[in-house]
């Protein structure tokens, strides 16, 4: 069964990093294919964020650039995210991605948010 597996999505303050993490069954994890992240912001279409092309070089949307790195390690089957100088711009669900073998797999995604607010506690008074 192939499988992609996210991590690493969190709530983080404007400026700040985080790592996503995505875990690939080795069934697919080649070099010849395309792999990358996606994500969708509320209201939004799903956009391309970064890529490895099937010839191995990298690739990534305008507005990620110099702040985005996509890297992967074939040893343990699993590609990374690292996001630096986070905007609430970048707020969003975010995909692993991967297209081989005439097939398209999707992992079950994780969220990113970037805001300056918490995310909130609930407080319910009851009589």
């Amino acid at each position: 069964q192939v499988m992609l597996v996210e991590s690493g999505g969190d709530l983080v303050r404007p400026g700040g990093s985080l790592t996503l993490s995505c875990v690939i069954s080795q069934s697919i994890f080649s070099r010849h294919a395309l792999m990358g992240w996606y994500r969708q912001a509320p209201g939004k279409e799903r956009e391309l964020v970064a890529t490895f092309t099937t010839g191995g070089s990298r690739t990534y949307a305008d507005s990620v650039k110099g702040r985005f790195t996509v890297s992967r390690d074939t040893t343990v089957n699993t590609m990374w995210l690292l996001m630096n100088s986070l905007k609430p711009s970048d707020t969003g669900v975010y995909y692993c991605n991967v297209q081989y073998g005439g097939s398209i797999y999707w992992g079950q995604s994780t969220q990113v948010t970037v805001s300056s607010w918490g995310q909130g506690t609930q407080v319910t008074v009851s009589i």
